[in-house]
């Protein structure tokens, strides 16, 4: 019996930090895969793994490090714990600089030069290297889907999953696929009606508001455009508008700093709305100093994403995360997913050992991550699979994790995220 699979609605982001969905794949709550049990450590040579992050780039220093903040965290616990069967795992990080140069030069450091097992954690604004590293057969675990890359090669993992036939085209001649399951969500749960999509006058913002409204407008939404010069952005107008039409919710195409500016607009006219819905990037501790000039619009935050929140501390795996980055000034959900795509990396070299191989190869490792059971990093994640259909789907059962600001409360979880299930429309987008 086939199960329903989750379409992971991804961040990606491009030079303005603009989101794209990426066609992933999920399984429901019940196919949690068991915890793995420990190893004894039992010493030999370190492990070698890289991690290549756009740490200085157009977009501003602190935009891609959070996946590598989580990763190198669940590392260092890992070593302090025996490692892999005894054997360390020595982490090679490379600031890529957010240029396809800077990143062909750190995949030719990691995987030419320091023969690293896998990436883990990739964070790349352009993944030029893409190419290289798949010709390499070297895995690349739980990535952030920023391009198209891990819908286009195989040996690339995004931390999403995917069911693309990933043969050198991106998804399906040329075209993703994602889904409406959170402007599902918040009709069910909000009775939400009229969505309100800002943008900047500038293609990729125009490209990706698009995008979003045609998904409102699949779920049956009243859409409300707004676009502000990028020059010269009028917020105040633009919530003066949809405050005039009633909108319910708000959805963007524009950058961290134009997403307070039109909160402190919105608060400023009085346009008080049911959600203003950003995404998995912006889901961080930050939020209160982010929008200190918005109170209103900033209890109205939501966030949709497909792992579980870094808050939840109730929950053994998020606790684990929490205790092993206390020391980090901020927390963020990149940062659990980071650390989730270590697990995986942790989990698939110990498969390898326990099989009796005679070493831990790039192949052992990548026959991991092809099983055909889902993946969860215990309950960390929506359970991830990878299949390559020969159609793209029309339609899904699909999942999402969802969480609310409160200034007294941070992040507050909506419901089970396995349980936040719908059966939607796949839309086709080029990426």
């Amino acid at each position: 019996m086939r199960h329903p699979h989750r379409a992971a609605e991804t961040a990606a982001a491009v030079l303005l930090l603009l989101l794209v969905a990426a066609c992933g794949s999920r399984l429901p709550e019940s196919d949690f895969e068991r915890t793995p049990s420990p190893t004894r450590a039992t010493g030999g040579a370190p492990i070698p793994v890289g991690i290549i992050t756009s740490a200085t780039s157009p977009v501003g220093g602190a935009a891609f490090t959070g996946p590598r903040d989580g990763a190198r965290a669940y590392f260092a616990r890992l070593n302090a714990g025996g490692g892999i069967g005894g054997r360390e795992v020595e982490v090679h990080t490379c600031d890529d600089g957010g240029s396809g140069v800077g990143n062909n030069e750190c995949v030719h450091e990691l995987v030419d030069e320091k023969k690293v097992v896998a990436l883990v954690a990739t964070t790349s604004l352009d993944y030029a290297g893409a190419s290289r590293v798949s010709r390499a057969a070297v895995p690349d675990i739980g990535g952030q889907p920023i391009g198209p890359a891990y819908d286009t090669y195989p040996h690339l993992y995004g931390i999403y999953g995917s069911l693309a036939p990933r043969d050198g085209t991106p998804g399906w001649d040329g075209k993703l696929y994602g889904g409406t399951e959170v402007y599902r969500y918040f009709k069910r749960e909000h009775g939400a009606r009229t969505a309100a999509v800002v943008s900047y006058n500038q293609s990729a913002s125009a490209s990706y508001a698009g995008l979003i409204a045609r998904g409102l407008k699949a779920e049956g939404y009243k859409v409300v455009t707004e676009q502000v010069d990028f020059a010269l952005p009028n917020f105040r107008a633009a919530a003066a508008d949809l405050k005039e039409q009633g909108a319910d919710l708000v959805f963007d195409a524009i950058d961290g700093h134009g997403n307070a500016e039109l909160c402190k607009a919105m608060d400023e006219v009085g346009a008080g709305v049911t959600a203003k819905v950003t995404n998995v990037q912006n889901w961080t501790s930050t939020v209160a100093a982010d929008y200190k000039d918005a109170p209103r619009c900033r209890n109205a935050l939501w966030a949709t994403g497909a792992s579980r929140n870094y808050e939840d501390t109730g929950n053994a795996a998020v606790k684990e995360f929490r205790d092993a980055t206390q020391g980090l000034k901020t927390h963020s959900q990149w940062q659990l997913e980071g650390w989730a795509a270590a697990q995986w990396f942790t989990d698939a070299a110990r498969s390898c050992t326990e099989s009796g191989e005679q070493s831990l190869t790039r192949a052992c490792v990548d026959r991991f991550m092809n099983r055909p059971e889902p993946y969860t990093a215990r309950g960390l994640l929506l359970p991830v699979v990878y299949e390559r259909l020969s159609e793209p789907p029309k339609s899904r059962r699909t999942c999402v994790s969802v969480a609310h600001w409160q200034d007294n409360r941070g992040w507050v979880t909506q419901g089970e995220m396995s349980r936040n299930c719908f059966d939607v429309p796949q839309l086709a987008y080029k990426p």
